[in-house]
């Protein structure tokens, strides 16, 4: 797991079929201290996150698609938590 900030949402009207109805979030990895490092990624949300909340980021294809209950989905990124607090 990773932390990262949700910087945006992505709208995409036309998705594989096991992604209908996936929230998409546009999301920028970052530190402990909350600074940004590494390139922006989609993930889809299963924590109901927002623009601008950190979160809890899982990148790897096979326990993200698991994490947003998508089996066999072409999901890489999921967001899995969102952080409350980091000490």
């Amino acid at each position: 797991m990773q932390l990262a900030r949700v910087t945006g949402a992505v709208v995409s009207t036309q998705k594989q079929e096991n992604l209908r109805g996936a929230k998409l979030l546009l999301v920028q990895p970052v530190d402990a201290n909350g600074r940004a490092h590494g390139v922006a990624v989609l993930a889809v949300d299963a924590a109901q996150a927002g623009t601008g909340d950190h979160v809890l980021l899982v990148l790897e294809g096979r326990a993200a698609a698991t994490a947003v209950h998508r089996r066999g989905a072409p999901v890489d990124a999921a967001v899995v938590g969102i952080i409350d607090e980091v000490s």
